[in-house]
């Protein structure tokens, strides 16, 4: 290429390359091969040099034309006449013009992944024409999975056979199949499912971060929310498996509270959770465990172990409405994301340790957020909407995170009040 044409705004061959290669990265190239749309022949515009440029650089507007000119075979060229009046008439390279998918996909290096993605939907589509549609919407998932998908295809054939199996996943028998393969594969093969059954839409990994789904307010239930479960209980919920209940643990902080004899660190269903009947006035949840075991003593007060996203568990525990909630989480912006989401299901929840001051008190323990949320919260204070804007915006410093494990502990005393 010349070491001046992409400086100039002409089409380079690595910039029409770079075109072909895109097409390859949506998919929509695949998609041709098994499907052809009427595309190709495919003409491809070139920028090339004016009149103007080939009167002050025509050396290298003549390199340009015959670097393109030196890959015909993928692509003809058409070209147009340019600077008759000027420096005489040039013919130089319009448009790349690719008479078939076949040529551009080999223009692309990749003809050998097209062949085998033929394959693979041939094989779909001998076990059920149905899938066809399925490698039409994902062939770039299809060429990732090789030949597994054909197993999660016919793991998507048994539940259109079974709809409501009645057990759960681990006991699943299926010639050939792994109850792991499942586990590792179920949004595929949920995908895959749905491709069979119009009835069927597949929920299994929606919403991976588990959170909470807002839906149309239903009778009884709390605030119009529904649980965002793990995509393990939204799988099994999706294809009739039955699927261990969700868990919550808890300590009693009062030593004069009594559930179950002396127990104080107790795991109970969610269910069962949301049935509970103490003298509780306080709880307080926090997501990492030793700052659950630490929590000293407390009257009519219990701790709550969360898990990130995941409290669903505490959306039908209605007695929660009659009790300080209390909310220790990471100073970042999922630790609010977390929050904002907890308060759609109880909106009286205070938070603890999530503020400027012990943020600014820890610098020495900053670390950072791998994927910070950009999400828009309605549910925080004025106080937390600040500093959560300001940890989105890198107004502290690029991803700043607090985890709430490494803020000092006699800091964290004084602020819960916890000796009273």
């Amino acid at each position: 290429m010349p070491a001046d044409a992409r400086g100039l705004g002409w089409t380079t061959l690595a910039d029409l390359r770079a075109q072909s290669r895109k097409a390859w990265g949506s998919g929509a190239l695949l998609r041709e091969v098994l499907e052809p749309g009427g595309l190709y022949p495919r003409r491809r515009p070139l920028k090339r040099p004016t009149a103007v440029a080939l009167l002050r650089d025509y050396a290298a507007a003549r390199a340009w034309a015959a670097e393109l000119a030196a890959a015909v075979g993928h692509f003809s060229l058409e070209t147009a006449e340019v600077g008759r009046t000027t420096v005489g008439a040039n013919q130089l390279p319009a448009a790349a013009v690719f008479a078939s998918v076949e040529d551009e996909i080999a223009f692309t290096g990749r003809m050998k992944d097209a062949a085998r993605f033929v394959e693979l939907a041939g094989g779909l589509s001998a076990l059920d024409p149905a899938f066809r549609g399925w490698a039409l919407k994902r062939p770039l998932k299809l060429l990732e999975l090789g030949a597994d998908v054909l197993t999660a295809a016919r793991v998507a054939l048994w539940l259109r056979d079974h709809p409501e199996p009645g057990f759960y996943v681990r006991q699943l028998s299926l010639a050939g199949v792994h109850t792991k393969f499942i586990e590792n594969h179920r949004a595929v093969v949920g995908e895959l499912a749905s491709e069979l059954r119009a009835d069927v839409v597949d929920v299994s990994d929606a919403k991976e971060d588990g959170g909470l789904a807002e839906t149309p307010a239903a009778p009884g239930s709390l605030l119009g929310l529904t649980p965002a479960r793990t995509p393990a209980a939204r799988f099994a919920a999706a294809h009739g498996f039955l699927h261990p209940p969700e868990l919550v643990r808890f300590r009693l902080l009062d030593p004069g509270m009594q559930l179950l004899g002396q127990a104080r660190d107790l795991t109970v269903t969610a269910e069962a959770f949301s049935t509970l009947q103490l003298p509780t006035s306080t709880v307080m949840i926090t997501e990492n465990l030793v700052n659950f075991l630490a929590v000293p003593e407390r009257p009519d007060a219990l701790a709550v172990y969360g898990g990130g996203y995941g409290f669903s568990s505490l959306r039908d525990a209605g007695w929660l409405r009659n009790c300080e909630v209390l909310y220790w989480g990471d100073l970042d912006t999922h630790g609010f994301r977390i929050l904002d989401q907890l308060r759609a299901v109880h909106p009286h929840v205070v938070s603890l340790l999530m503020d400027e001051a012990t943020l600014l008190a820890h610098r020495d323990a900053w670390g950072s957020e791998p994927s910070p949320s950009k999400a828009v919260l309605t549910r925080l204070t004025a106080e937390e909407s600040a500093l959560y804007d300001g940890l989105r915006s890198d107004a502290y410093g690029i991803a700043v995170r607090l985890e709430q494990e490494l803020i000092r502990w006699n800091w964290a005393l004084e602020r819960l009040d916890i000796s009273r």
